[in-house]
């Protein structure tokens, strides 16, 4: 019999919500210092620049005001639970390239869309019962899902950002939080099991892999990290073994090898 699988965690809406104001706020004020050469630097996101990288940014928060301005999609219930977005955004990379290079192009006053973004955001999502479903890109979603998604957006491209532009943007606590929480669960979701404990401290610990489960005193198979660098595994951004060999992975035991179950999303 396969290990059975945890209930999805729960997420205050509320809080979600600010902190995504809170963690989009720190992007706007870092974007006001940068003027035209640090704009036009690239990114490890292919071959956008950072000032494409910013527009992209703005997209986190706009898709959800964008869906919520839609008629509400018809059933009870939605298509992607929340465990299911990080493995449902794979092939979705030229929709998303497109829109965020129309977007650039239509928009040269990144100030003015970032204040856009926010205001629109702050206005219409507090409104909004969490339970609200949302046509988004992968398919509906409760309204307190997608925002818990919007967390791994803007955390990971807040880093794509400190990286290309030599940028120290701080992070959200909460934000960081449910990023890091959200992919955890998403890792004990697709190897359910109770042979490996994944620890990400301050926020996380998950058990995956089937196999012989710990129960008390020092498992035998522990790995350990620190969030951003589980964002950066998680979504791609860094390799398994690249994290091994810079020390900023340990995993211990046979079966702490998550090589095979890594990036969780394309």
């Amino acid at each position: 019999m396969p290990p059975a699988k945890k209930r999805p965690r729960t997420y205050d809406a509320t809080r979600t919500r600010a902190a995504l104001l809170a963690q989009f706020a720190h992007v706007r004020e870092a974007v006001r210092t940068l003027g035209p050469e640090p704009l036009a630097l690239p990114t490890r996101l292919g071959d956008w620049t950072v000032r494409e990288l910013v527009v992209h940014l703005t997209m986190a928060l706009s898709r959800v005001t964008d869906a919520l301005e839609l008629p509400e999609p018809a059933g009870p219930k939605p298509d992607v639970g929340l465990l299911e977005w990080p493995f449902s955004t794979a092939g979705r990379a030229g929709r998303i390239d497109r829109a965020t290079r129309e977007l650039a192009a239509a928009r040269p006053d990144l100030d003015a869309l970032c204040a856009e973004a926010a205001d629109r955001f702050g206005e219409l999502v507090a409104a909004v019962p969490e339970d609200r479903l949302l046509a988004t890109g992968v398919g509906s979603m409760r309204l307190g899902d997608f925002l818990v998604t919007r967390t791994v957006e803007l955390v990971t491209h807040t880093d794509d950002l400190n990286a290309a532009a030599g940028l120290d943007i701080p992070y959200d606590r909460q934000a960081l939080a449910a990023c890091t929480r959200l992919l955890a669960d998403a890792l004990a979701d697709r190897a359910p099991g109770g042979s490996v404990e994944v620890r990400i401290p301050p926020f996380a610990v998950v058990q995956c892999i089937g196999g012989p489960k710990h129960t008390r005193g020092t498992p035998p198979n522990v790995v350990e990290t620190g969030p951003l660098v589980w964002a950066r595994l998680a979504t791609g951004r860094t390799r398994w073994a690249q994290a091994l060999e810079a020390a900023e992975v340990s995993a211990s035991g046979e079966r702490a090898d998550l090589a095979g179950l890594l990036p969780l999303m394309g």
